[in-house]
């Protein structure tokens, strides 16, 4: 019996990368997932991206789970509700809800200082990658309610405290991770964990396109940025939450944030090459050691003193 035989499961924001990777490897592990997104066969929401809700089902089911796509603005509260309804007419209830919804690439303004931001930009990008978690947490957590336990995740960037690049981009994964502890607050009593967890360098479709390799030659996308030979498939952060929903203990993880890396380390799990890919080490090494978020007496050291310490040496400028 695999170990999510049994289990539902929904990821928001199926469509490609992390949340696809998600996807399949809760298939992987046996789970019934349900993949939502806007994304659906001849209406593509995003131009010139060609993956769909329905071909990440199909990969569930291939990889061995029961995949299922249903079409979702999970930015409006409507079709949320009516989402929540079907899943508990069709399935009874829910057991692990993966927030990963994004949609926020066009939106990105990267290394300019923030007086400088365009500020609708920045609110739809809020809108996108914030609003629309707290919407599907609000409509989708109650069916979990009454099962023996339950997984939230919210799917961040970055595990730490430093600055990544940009105004409303930080804000966003900053507030995610915070999501994911005002949840477990609030579920403290209940047997739900809600944890944020982060990928490293995601080796996604985009990104494959964007570095001119494929999954067959990847490492020489190193030549344009020594930094990718560090990179991970969408399946590595996808075997992570595999695991954090089979650990029977994973309630005691509530409210704090994970990466893959450490994951794989505590799981055993690998990528699909058999490999344990670590970005938090490349990065320590490339650029210094950020101040992790559950460095609580490490953060409150330098909080009085110079701003500049929690800003890894790399190179952001702005």
């Amino acid at each position: 019996m695999k170990k999510l035989e049994g289990t539902i499961a929904l990821v928001a924001g199926a469509t490609r990368g992390a949340g696809r990777g998600i996807a399949t490897m809760l298939g992987e592990a046996g789970a019934t997932v349900i993949c939502t997104g806007r994304s659906v066969r001849g209406h593509p929401a995003t131009k010139q991206r060609p993956e769909t809700i329905e071909e990440t089902a199909e990969l569930v089911t291939a990889a061995g789970g029961r995949g299922v796509s249903i079409r979702c603005d999970h930015t409006l509260p409507a079709e949320v509700e009516a989402l929540a309804a079907r899943v508990k007419a069709e399935f009874g209830g829910l057991d692990v809800l993966v927030n990963d919804v994004w949609g926020g690439d066009a939106l990105m303004e990267m290394a300019i200082p923030f007086w400088q931001c365009d500020l609708e930009k920045g609110r739809l990008l809020w809108e996108r990658a914030v609003y629309s978690h707290v919407v599907t947490s609000r409509h989708l957590v109650p069916l979990m309610l009454g099962r023996p336990r339950g997984l939230i995740v919210e799917v961040t960037d970055g595990d730490h405290f430093a600055y990544r690049g940009g105004l409303f981009y930080d804000l966003a994964k900053m507030s995610v991770i915070r999501l994911a502890f005002t949840q477990a607050w609030d579920l403290r009593r209940r047997p739900i964990a809600a944890v944020a967890v982060t990928p490293g360098f995601l080796r996604s479709e985009e990104m494959l396109e964007l570095f001119e390799v494929t999954e067959a030659n990847w490492r020489e996308g190193a030549q344009k940025d020594p930094n990718f030979i560090a990179s991970e498939t969408p399946a590595y952060v996808g075997r992570a939450i595999a695991a954090l929903a089979a650990d029977p203990q994973v309630k005691e993880k509530s409210g704090r944030v994970y990466s893959s890396w450490g994951l794989a380390k505590e799981y055993g799990f690998t990528d699909r090459d058999g490999s344990q890919p670590d970005w938090g080490a490349h990065f320590a090494k490339a650029y210094g050691r950020p101040y992790r978020v559950a460095d609580a007496e490490a953060f409150a050291s330098w909080v009085d003193g110079p701003i500049e310490r929690c800003f890894p040496d790399w190179p952001i400028e702005g």
